[in-house]
């Protein structure tokens, strides 16, 4: 158990961060098998800000890691999503520098009870 109390579990040989997230893949593997959905993808990175120098230090890149990136066949478009049960102040601040950086994108939250 982690410090959002969130519990890891094992599916497919792929350890979740939490059971939230893994009943959502679920979900997703069945909607992909339906044709709904395609490219089904587990945390992609995307860069926020590169890395850079300064004062001979190298500074690290800021990323954010979705959950789960797929194509919505319905929808004709790429869904980004991230499986939310507590909105951390470090989730906040990456979404809105990835709302900047990705206008034509959007994360898509789903919460505990939007699972079946």
């Amino acid at each position: 158990m982690n410090k959002y109390r969130n519990e890891k579990i094992i599916i497919d040989e792929i350890r979740f961060d939490s059971k939230l997230e893994a009943r959502r893949y679920c979900e997703l593997k069945l909607l992909q098998r339906a044709n709904e959905i395609k490219n089904l993808r587990r945390q992609v990175t995307f860069e926020l800000q590169p890395s850079y120098r300064k004062n001979n230090k190298t500074i690290r890149a800021i990323n954010y890691i979705a959950d789960f990136v797929y194509y919505d066949v319905k929808k004709d478009k790429t869904i980004i999503e991230d499986t939310k049960g507590f909105k951390t102040e470090v989730y906040k601040l990456k979404k809105k520098m990835f709302e900047y950086k990705y206008p034509d994108l959007e994360i898509r939250e789903v919460k505990r009870n939007e699972i079946r």
